[in-house]
């Protein structure tokens, strides 16, 4: 159970400076633009929950809202910024870096923003990569592209090293846009700076396509992308149903957590089956799968299947390499229950015809669809609002449909899946009629 002490963020010291935001409330009354420094937003949404921490109100696990302040720690036109991406692609980086740019360099006058390439590899000396220079007129029309303009790399870097590199750069705030590894890197250069007295702000911005960090609502880019996969879904039900007993098989992203498959299946009921990493699977026998796939083609003529590529991997060989950031490859789950199918219906003496869309590295790249545009530019300035308040060693999110501020620790301290038992998985359930367990 998550409590207040989780929820604490860090900060640098006392917030002297006003706020160049100041001229956007000038003719109010009220200062409603600010954040109100003593409010903070409850971390639970139900009474139950509520309930069941058993403590006085004051006790209660709560987050410090996210947004401008009146006063800030960093002096405007005196402070240096850097912007780093790591880990995989997403939609919605470019926009990322863009709004970064934009409101400290606009709002906050900080002129001197430079964006460090090919990930935490661009923060250490001997990679021989130079940072570059961001400004507005640099910036302006990146997000009308995918990828990101700075590259990225996987893989931890020394946290001593990356902190020599930025003292020597004279960088006041760090903005960390990536993964879980990413933010636990990030937090180690905090850790780093904090032990040798440095006030050096890191700021965590969330990436994973996956939408599987917890406590921070969806993920940027995550519309765009289910958006995007649910496209691939259509074009397998045109596939299977222009076949004799058709099936369209459809591997998305997901390595631990079933979102983009659940969500792309919702957006235009053509599924006839979800397989989630959260929710086992058995291919024989009359409740497995193939059974349950027989049944479905010989009722409607054909079938989809949508698999998140890290379901069934319990059906596969083990595999025990990892990629650079440490993560276990995947066995490719698809490609098995291809020729699993293939063989089932040799075996029944039928015609199949078989269509494989793997659309992964599609979706990653395009450019971010218009919600996740805009979410990614409000991500951005609460980032700068963060950073420019002194907050460190955090991220920024956003809960109950609140821009909120969540520790580092906090968000790495388990991964966000879908609940088997939950009402998104209901729900899938229900639009694709498939039977609860195949086992």
């Amino acid at each position: 159970m998550v409590t207040l002490a989780d929820l604490q963020v860090r900060q640098l010291g006392e917030c002297r400076h006003i706020s160049p935001l100041g001229k956007y409330v000038a003719a109010r009354e009220t200062n409603d633009h600010y954040v109100d420094e003593n409010d903070r937003v409850l971390f639970d949404d139900t009474l139950r929950l509520v309930a069941a921490h058993g403590v006085p109100l004051a006790e209660l696990p709560t987050l410090e809202p996210g947004g401008p302040r009146q006063k800030i720690f960093f002096p405007p036109g005196a402070t240096r910024a850097g912007i780093v991406t790591c880990g995989g692609l997403c939609p919605g980086l470019n926009d990322v870096i863009r709004g970064l740019v934009m409101e400290l360099n606009i709002h906050y006058e900080v002129s001197d923003v430079v964006g460090f390439r090919n990930g935490y590899a661009g923060l250490v000396p001997e990679s021989g990569l130079e940072p570059i220079a961001l400004t507005p007129e640099r910036v302006a029309k990146i997000n009308m592209q995918g990828g990101t303009v700075l590259g990225t790399s996987r893989g931890a870097q020394d946290p001593e090293v990356m902190v020599d590199r930025l003292v020597e750069l004279g960088i006041d705030i760090l903005f960390v846009i990536g993964g879980d590894g990413s933010m636990r890197g990030a937090s180690r250069i905090a850790a780093v700076a904090r032990h040798r007295g440095l006030a050096i702000s890191v700021i965590g911005i969330p990436k994973t396509i996956d939408n599987d960090i917890p406590f921070i609502g969806q993920s940027f880019g995550f519309q765009t992308a289910f958006t995007v996969a649910a496209q691939s879904i259509a074009a397998a039900q045109v596939e299977a149903q222009s076949a004799i007993n058709g099936i369209g098989l459809v591997q998305l992203m997901g390595r631990h957590a079933g979102f983009i498959a659940c969500y792309a299946a919702l957006a235009n009921h053509h599924a006839d089956f979800v397989l989630i990493p959260e929710v086992p699977f058995g291919l024989d026998g009359d409740s497995g799968f193939l059974a349950a796939l027989e049944r479905r083609v010989a009722e409607r003529g054909s079938a989809v299947v949508v698999v998140a590529e890290g379901a069934g991997q319990d059906l596969l060989t083990d595999v025990r390499a990892t990629d650079a950031s440490g993560n276990k490859r995947l066995g490719d789950i698809g490609r098995y229950l291809e020729a699993r199918m293939q063989g089932h219906y040799r075996s029944l003496g039928r015609e199949l015809t078989l269509k494989y869309i793997k659309p992964s590295y599609s979706i990653r790249a395009v450019p971010a669809k218009a919600f996740d545009s805009v979410y990614c530019v409000r991500l951005a300035q609460a980032a700068a609002h963060a950073g420019m308040a002194g907050r460190t060693d955090m991220v920024v999110g956003r809960r109950h449909n609140r821009f909120v501020h969540v520790p580092i620790d906090t968000v790495v301290s388990h991964g966000n899946t879908v609940a088997p038992d939950g009402d998104l998985w209901l729900s899938v359930l229900e639009s694709t009629a498939q039977p609860a367990e195949m086992r």
